[in-house]
């Protein structure tokens, strides 16, 4: 089974992406996804103990969780101790339910893949990505996005021709969604194709 990571700044269009994938048939494991099912579920009642009052009704209230630990490395760092092992678990599941059901290829979609050396736990990396103007078109085009948060959210990412540089494959989402579903289909033809010479 070849397991592709499916990464990509914030506005090039990975969570579309992610989405053609699987209209491809492609089990996709949403990292995200899972984040936000685990707020609502086996994560709340931790973060609420290192954390006190981020919870309502049982569930991890986001806003309140980023007052708690915006800006505070440490924070931080303690709730991705919570966090990173229950997405780790549910990865693992997951990957173990597509072998056994024989499944060729999963894309993992990882957002921060290559800040968190995600590409070694990969055979591949794809990165989504698009022209700059049409990246900050797209973000700035979100409910409560300023030119700073765009910029806060840039800065903390790899930038993207880095991530192009090292990338094995390259969604380029900028040309609208036939294109890009013909470039998920392309690289599955190639992905194939190695992985019948294995």
């Amino acid at each position: 089974m070849i397991i592709l990571g499916l990464t990509g700044s914030i506005g090039m269009g990975k969570s579309t992406t992610a989405r053609l994938f699987a209209e491809e048939g492609v089990p996709v494991h949403d990292a995200d996804a899972v984040v936000h099912a685990l707020y609502e579920g086996e994560a709340a009642p931790l973060v609420e103990a290192a954390f006190p009052g981020t919870t309502r009704d049982g569930k991890v209230d986001r806003a309140l969780l980023a007052q708690a630990v915006v800006g505070n490395p440490d924070a931080m760092k303690r709730l991705e101790t919570i966090v990173h092992p229950l997405v780790a678990q549910a990865r693992d599941r997951f990957l173990a339910r597509a072998r056994a059901d024989g499944a060729p290829v999963v894309v993992l979609d990882i957002p921060l893949l290559f800040e968190t050396g995600g590409e070694k736990r990969v055979d591949a990396v794809v990165v989504v990505s698009a022209a700059p103007e049409i990246q900050r078109q797209r973000v700035m085009e979100r409910p409560g996005m300023t030119a700073e948060k765009f910029e806060a959210l840039l800065a903390k990412q790899t930038p993207d021709a880095e991530k192009r540089r090292r990338a094995d494959y390259i969604v380029d989402s900028g040309h609208g969604i036939e294109p890009a579903r013909r470039q998920v289909r392309d690289i599955l033809a190639k992905v194939a194709r190695l992985s019948s010479t294995h």
